[in-house]
């Protein structure tokens, strides 16, 4: 038997952890990573051991799906207790720079009224020296700002948190990412590597090329025992050969949520990677790894959020990925880490900041940054960003999540833009609150209706109208909306047809329709081919 005839199994999870829990941006930058493990995952876990069945009871009431109650099915309190024990010493130090924060807001609020604030440093607790600035902002407000680059030359970036999951998949389900660690569990191979690890491109180039499990096997250090759980993961059956677009019009291809890809015999540009396996039985159809081109040209990532940086994706096509585009940062601000740090310590060598009207790409295919409004709490985040990708003459606008809390932005947006051809827009207009994602980060408790009042969410019927009317598109799809199935461990979203999100997108769409714009709501799958030529005229 050829030793290199073997190929990843198309349904071969690979999931990345975070001293066992599901692993997402906050976790990899060191300060929000600090505030999560204290804020987010000690509190569940002490949560759970005082009282498991109210975890097991409020994770079978669907209404409570995305809350913060661990998703077992039966009691295992001493594995979480040990779980709470690891954790409370391997992350000492980050428990201890996350009551620095918490102090050293108590001391800013203290002592900082106006005055040079220079004799306030030897006051600074130890676990930030040498890691914060101390600022004012013109409102004589105090605040610090943290060199992040340090934080990853620092015991706050442990490199030994981070690992694999590996198991094979026959359905869309897992428990939600925010609220629940992977345990052992059978069928499931542990690999203890960090996210940079050359074996993890070796495994994604398998799922494509065959190669030698043997050898993949000693690059993991896969244990002995675990041998031959991991011999199933391969198969010598041949996947279906990707055959690469080349005709003469840009094809555009939809996998869901707000994975879009678009690509032209020359280019290739794929948005917020978040793909679904294949190789199992689906009641909704959908694209899969095997739909992607063996080299894709961009990766854009629009924002800092778990549903639009999918590590699980991003690790496994690491190696096809020619150039990642990332918003620009609030440079040291905790709630808007760095995401070219972050995706630079974690293996990706390939990464370029765009800021709002930064341009990249090259004559045939340029990609702007466009401003990306609200969704983020009300947030000081700079870390996100529209994309204005402009083909030929053909320009698409992927607006993800903005709210258009103010239309007027827009308006000036298009003096620069012109009209865009197709329009993109995300309609998950409810949103969560604010403390649901970025609560951990927070020194002070927030009173509830404060909390209910900022909310993660995007533009509704009157608001996507608007942004309708500013770039005058031909087409206009909702997306980004969470509601595929196998996005439901990350997002946590099931709609009715009475969920405020659909009202509201259907009412958007129906009128689009009725101006003879065309316009639909994406899920599952799509597929549409454009001309290279505008098919809208600027003013």
């Amino acid at each position: 038997m050829n030793k290199n005839s073997w190929y990843v199994k198309p349904n071969l999870v690979l999931e990345p952890l975070f001293d066992r829990w599901y692993a997402w941006s906050h976790l990899i930058s060191p300060a929000t990573s600090a505030m999560n493990v204290t804020n987010r995952h000690l509190k569940i876990l002490n949560s759970y051991i005082q009282n498991p069945q109210v975890h097991m009871a409020a994770a079978k009431n669907p209404k409570m799906k995305g809350g913060p109650f661990v998703d077992f099915d039966r009691n295992r309190v001493a594995e979480i207790k040990q779980l709470r024990e690891v954790t409370m010493q391997e992350k000492a130090s980050q428990i201890n720079f996350a009551a620095a924060v918490a102090e050293l807001n108590a001391l800013l609020d203290k002592s900082a009224r106006g005055y040079a604030m220079d004799q306030l440093y030897s006051l600074v607790p130890d676990a930030l020296r040498g890691f914060v600035e101390l600022v004012y902002d013109l409102n004589n407000k105090p605040t610090f700002r943290i060199f992040e680059k340090l934080l990853y030359h620092s015991e706050y970036y442990r490199e030994a948190s981070q690992s694999i999951a590996l198991w094979i998949t026959n359905n869309d389900e897992r428990p939600f990412v925010l609220s629940t660690p992977r345990l052992e569990e059978p069928g499931v191979v542990h690999v203890n590597i960090p996210f940079r690890h050359a074996a993890i491109d070796m495994l994604g180039e398998m799922r494509r090329t065959p190669g030698n499990k043997d050898e993949l096997a000693a690059a993991m250090g896969i244990a002995e025992k675990d041998m031959p759980l991991f011999d199933t993961f391969f198969t010598q059956e041949p996947p279906v050969a990707y055959e690469p677009y080349t005709g003469d019009k840009i094809r555009m291809r939809y996998f869901g949520h707000a994975c879009i890809l678009v690509e032209t015999k020359e280019v290739s540009v794929l948005v917020d990677p978040v793909i679904s396996y294949h190789g199992y039985s689906t009641d909704v159809t959908r694209y899969s790894e095997a739909h992607l081109p063996d080299k894709i040209d961009y990766v854009l990532i629009t924002h800092n959020h778990q549903d639009h940086i999918l590590f699980e994706t991003l690790l496994s096509l690491r190696h096809r990925i020619g150039t990642i585009v990332v918003p620009k940062s609030g440079a040291g601000s905790l709630q808007d880490p760095d995401l070219k740090l972050m995706f630079n310590a974690i293996g990706f060598d390939n990464v370029t900041e765009a800021g709002e009207f930064d341009t990249v790409g090259h004559a045939n295919c340029r990609i702007t940054g466009i401003p990306f409004m609200g969704e983020h709490s009300d947030l000081d985040i700079r870390s996100k960003l529209c994309y204005h990708v402009k083909i030929g003459q053909y320009k698409l606008m992927f607006a993800a999540d903005s709210c258009n809390i103010e239309p007027r932005i827009y308006e000036q947006v298009y003096k620069i833009t012109g009209p865009v051809d197709s329009l993109f827009l995300g309609m998950e207009c409810d949103g969560a609150p604010l403390s649901w994602l970025y609560g951990p980060l927070l020194t002070q408790d927030m009173p509830k209706d404060m909390d209910g009042s900022r909310r993660l969410a995007g533009s509704n019927y009157e608001r996507g109208r608007a942004m309708v009317n500013v770039f005058k598109p031909r087409e206009l799809y909702v997306y980004a909306m969470g509601m595929e199935p196998w996005l439901e461990f990350i997002s946590s979203i099931k709609y009715t047809d009475e969920s405020n999100p659909i009202i509201q997108s259907n009412k958007l769409i129906a009128e689009c329709q009725s101006r003879g714009i065309v316009s639909e709501r994406l899920f599952g799958e799509k597929e549409l081919f454009y001309e290279m030529e505008a098919l809208v005229k600027s003013d």
